[in-house]
């Protein structure tokens, strides 16, 4: 890939690598840790691992741009090859990747769907990452 098109594509997904940066700035102090991955930054541990606790579906990782937030260092390693997908699909949709996830997730949610499993962003990356993956609906029992 040229290096023009690779500037337009990090800098197309920069507003949310800047925040997702930031707030892992912020966490140094509580045992955040960075290391660089390629063309991405990792981030783990501290207080990212308490955000990813915090989530719905208490996520071992999450993409935001060109920053892979991690529980903690296995588990970026674990979820590298998922999550690399979701920065091809930051590199595609730039400011309007956080918007269109959320409006997936809700409109699977109104259609009875699993709002994270059945978005059609985690469809693509699970489907990438692990072809023979089919989500069942969790039990009610």
């Amino acid at each position: 890939m040229s290096f023009i098109k690779q500037f337009v594509l990090v800098l197309w997904a920069s507003p949310t690598t800047i925040i997702a940066t930031a707030i892992g700035v912020l966490g140094l102090p509580f045992g955040t840790k960075f290391r660089r991955q390629g063309r991405t930054l990792e981030i783990y541990g501290g207080v990212v691992e308490w955000l990813l606790s915090k989530t719905p579906v208490d996520a071992l990782a999450m993409t935001l741009g060109h920053v892979i937030w991690g529980q903690n260092s296995a588990s970026l390693d674990f979820c590298r090859e998922h999550e690399l997908i979701h920065v091809r699909q930051y590199e595609r949709w730039g400011p309007f990747f956080i918007p269109l996830y959320f409006y997936y997730s809700f409109l699977m949610w109104l259609t009875g769907k699993h709002p994270y499993y059945d978005n059609p962003f985690e469809r693509e990356a699970f489907g990438e990452c692990h072809p023979h993956y089919k989500h069942q609906k969790p039990s009610n029992e």
